[in-house]
């Protein structure tokens, strides 16, 4: 049976109030009498339920954090960055994972609510934020991390996703590439649709080049490979010559499809260049180019906002930074004469 505040105060002959300062506030209570204490707690091993005092306080020491897929190394980090912020702020932070789905995202915002946790971080599920709204609404902060609405909505940090399809896009040009193909999907995906209409704008600034957009269901390794399979199955001719992924799960999941039995070279047939620069794209079979996002900042920042929304402190509410492409050996060769 678990020890209690009563059996504490009963043990070291005190009154419950007197073991409730020396718990919250022991500067009201003589030095002696809270070794005393302390003394039986250890003894008892009584272990203080905060989650009770939390909820008469009306708050507590948390902060949720909602993310599409835990599983993707670039979220993990975007996790650690938000652990950092909140323990320099003495809290943490309790991670839920939605699956990209919206009952999950919706769950895990209800139970975060009950929780009464002091506000949520969230990268969205998909592109319907009503409930989203109606829990902010309802005064439950909501910072969105990796994604962006309308300015004064809701407060947000974001990287600037149209800037690195462009980015990616161009690298691949410039080296004479010309037969584009972007892997990613699905564009219901805000991120998602924002690198593809980067790659568009690349893309049309040079009329011999041409792209094509292979759709898949999910960012993973397994849709990455899929993709690699049905491009490397067609004819050498109508392969195209370079392949920007959504991300480097994807990208991984191609470059096993041309390296295993396909004949298909990296970057001499293909060059590749994927999206996220998490810390396995340079130990991939051929180090994979990226546009590296900065994945803890954004947690770091996500938090920060948050306290500062809490705080009542002025701020800019619209945080974006800006992504930078990192060139390795799976975009490294050039063809001659472009």
């Amino acid at each position: 049976m678990a020890v209690g505040v009563k059996d504490v105060a009963a043990a070291a002959g005190v009154s419950v109030g007197t073991v409730s300062n020396v718990l919250n506030q022991p500067e009201r209570v003589s030095a002696k009498t809270v070794e005393r204490v302390q003394r039986v707690i250890q003894e008892l091993g009584f272990v203080r339920n905060d989650a009770a005092r939390q909820l008469r306080a009306g708050r507590s020491r948390s902060i949720g954090l909602v993310v599409p897929d835990i599983g993707n190394p670039f979220f993990a980090e975007v996790v650690r960055g938000a652990e950092d912020r909140a323990a320099d702020a003495g809290m943490t932070v309790l991670l839920g994972n939605s699956d990209e789905r919206d009952e999950r995202q919706l769950a895990h915002l209800e139970l975060f609510q009950e929780q009464r946790v002091n506000g949520v971080l969230l990268t969205p599920a998909t592109d319907d934020l009503t409930a989203v709204h109606r829990f902010a609404a309802g005064g439950m902060p909501v910072v969105l991390v990796d994604r962006e609405v309308e300015e004064g909505v809701l407060p947000s940090v974001s990287v600037d996703d149209v800037e690195g399809g462009r980015l990616a896009a161009e690298h691949l040009l410039s080296s004479g590439r010309r037969r584009l193909a972007f892997v990613g999907g699905p564009q219901s995906v805000q991120q998602v649709a924002d690198r593809l209409r980067g790659v568009r704008l690349a893309v049309a600034a040079h009329p011999d080049a041409s792209l094509e957009v292979f759709e898949q269901s999910a960012l993973t390794v397994l849709q990455g490979r899929a993709a690699g399979e049905e491009i490397a199955a067609r004819p050498e001719g109508s392969r195209p010559d370079a392949v920007f992924a959504a991300n480097d799960l994807l990208a991984v999941g191609l470059l096993q499809a041309f390296s295993f039995g396909s004949g298909i070279r990296v970057p001499e047939d293909i060059a590749m260049v994927g999206y996220d620069d998490i810390d396995f794209a340079s130990a991939t079979v051929v180090p994979l180019s990226s546009v590296r996002q900065p994945a803890r900042l954004l947690g770091w920042t996500g938090v920060d906002l948050l306290l500062k929304e809490l705080d009542g402190v002025e701020h800019d509410r619209r945080v974006r930074f800006q992504p930078e492409l990192v060139v390795r050996e799976s975009s490294s060769v050039s063809i001659p004469g472009r």
